[in-house]
């Protein structure tokens, strides 16, 4: 969302990516056809941060990919020993990469790995949420959304990616696709939704933010 010059000016003034991170970022890269959905460093440390912050104990996110930003949210767990991550991944051939990493990492005990389709996975899991990390496919935002939101705690966050999706949100509404009327709809049912506060922020590909009141 911002051009290339401040976007490199802004990492060289974030704190270095930790080296498993910054060699997940490569290997991501290097072998994956869409790299580009990595959460990648300023996010990553902004997903950190926030934990550092808000101090949750229970995190749900939806969408791994290959891992770095599940990896990311266990490392602002900090506070909390006890803390845990789940986190949901559609494809079982990012399995292997995504424990791998999480073991070099050595966060095995706190980010609990489910495979599958997370429309399933969801109503099995039992938890109160501190903390949600929407990052998964656009036309189910809403859905998810409305899963998790009886099972975040008062005063719980949501954080949901891509919400200006390249910024087609904005575009002729008779050529948006599946996934931006997705990202649209999502938009539109939380800002009305008197349950909650929430802020887009023009960060990366649009970032929300979401408080349960």
């Amino acid at each position: 969302m911002i051009e290339s010059p401040l976007q490199a000016y802004a990492e060289a003034h974030t704190t270095p990516e930790i080296p498993i991170l910054a060699r997940l970022n490569r290997e991501t890269n290097l072998t994956q056809i869409h790299p580009q959905m990595l959460s990648g460093h300023l996010q990553g440390t902004l997903l950190r941060m926030f934990c550092q912050m808000i101090r949750p104990e229970r995190i749900l996110e939806i969408g791994t990919f290959t891992g770095y930003s599940a990896i990311s949210l266990a490392l602002g767990l900090g506070h909390a020993p006890s803390g845990i991550v789940h986190t949901i991944e559609i494809n079982p051939e990012q399995e292997q990469g995504i424990r791998q990493f999480i073991r070099e990492a050595g966060l095995e005990e706190q980010v609990i790995l489910h495979i599958g389709k997370a429309i399933e996975i969801i109503p099995a899991l039992t938890e109160s949420w501190d903390l949600v990390f929407i990052d998964a496919d656009k036309p189910n935002y809403l859905n998810y959304y409305k899963m998790v939101l009886p099972h975040v705690r008062q005063g719980g966050f949501i954080m949901a990616d891509n919400v200006l999706w390249d910024g087609k949100v904005i575009g002729d509404p008779a050529k948006m696709d599946k996934d931006t009327l997705g990202i649209i709809e999502f938009n539109d049912f939380v800002h009305q939704d008197d349950h909650v506060e929430n802020a887009v922020l023009p960060f990366r590909d649009g970032l929300m933010i979401i408080r349960k009141k």
